[in-house]
């Protein structure tokens, strides 16, 4: 194990992840690791959604490099005292990336091995959504990293999330639970919930206890945070009663991600050849 490697021996690693595009991963995953450096945690968040990046926007850092030291070292740009480093960083916010397979493994591998994250008590890995090459490149560079699942209360939603979270299970990663976005509408004049994708309820703890995880909490669509996230200001209003939600969950994982860890030195461990994707896991190679 290289030192930049053991950095990360002590940090509990959790990956967010969606089965499809649009349930508003990347800000879940923001506004979990501010969440948690409210609480006094030494945060990162390592976005690992190369083509789609979204968190330097969400988080504000947009535009800003990270350092380069010793040449091959790279200093994570820093929000507010999260850690973050992200493709969106090194390029122009509308470039188009077209890399391909060993190009998209090395720059994961430097992501992880060559950023130098410092004593994190959490590093968060924004997924790509589905279950590409990227998530499972990812899912197979760090094996000690536990999982959440990001879902919207729709149909099309559930089914996708329910693939991914097979996959998962598969890869031999301890689910955290499942986040339900976007659930429902609270309305400013009469204080009732609209449910404008429809009210979850039994779907969403069956999706949740199918691959071994539990509901985490449920967040509404909320105006005051879209214009947060869309601006780069989660971070100020993370304390806000707004973000209420992601505080309440966040106060979970501490104690989740302890029992994972607990739970993940009981399984037997995958060959290291082993490669996990949408027909399952299975030995690499002829």
């Amino acid at each position: 194990m290289s030192e930049q490697q053991n950095q990360l021996s002590g940090t509990h690693i959790i990956a967010v992840g969606s089965g499809k595009g649009g349930v508003g991963k990347s800000t879940v995953t923001a506004g979990l690791a501010f969440a948690l450096r409210d609480q006094g945690f030494s945060v990162g968040i390592l976005d690992a959604d190369i083509y789609g990046f979204s968190i330097p926007r969400i988080t504000g850092v947009m535009g800003i490099m990270p350092e380069i030291k010793d040449e091959k070292i790279v200093i994570p740009v820093e929000k507010d005292g999260v850690k973050i480093i992200s493709m969106g960083s090194l390029v122009d916010e509308n470039q188009a990336l077209a890399w391909r397979g060993p190009m998209l493994q090395g720059i994961l591998q430097q992501f992880v091995n060559e950023v130098e994250w410092g004593n994190l008590d959490y590093l968060l890995v924004d997924l790509p959504p589905g279950t590409g090459d990227v998530a499972i490149s990812v899912i197979n560079l760090l094996p000690g990293a536990s999982f959440i699942l990001v879902t919207t209360p729709q149909e099309t939603s559930y089914r996708v999330a329910a693939r991914l979270g097979m996959l998962t299970r598969q890869a031999k990663m301890q689910v955290l639970g499942v986040i339900e976005n976007m659930a429902y509408f609270e309305c400013d004049k009469c204080d009732e919930k609209h449910y404008i994708f429809g009210e979850s309820g039994e779907d969403l703890t069956a999706i949740a206890t199918g691959f071994g995880g539990r509901v985490l909490g449920q967040i509404p669509l909320r105006k005051s945070m879209r214009e947060a996230a869309d601006n780069g200001r989660l971070s100020g209003v993370s304390r806000s009663e707004d973000a209420r939600e992601f505080s309440e969950i966040a106060k979970k994982l501490p104690e989740l991600a302890v029992k994972a860890e607990e739970a993940r030195a009981k399984e037997p461990k995958p060959e290291p050849s082993e490669q996990c994707g949408d027909s399952g896991c299975a030995p690499s190679g002829g």
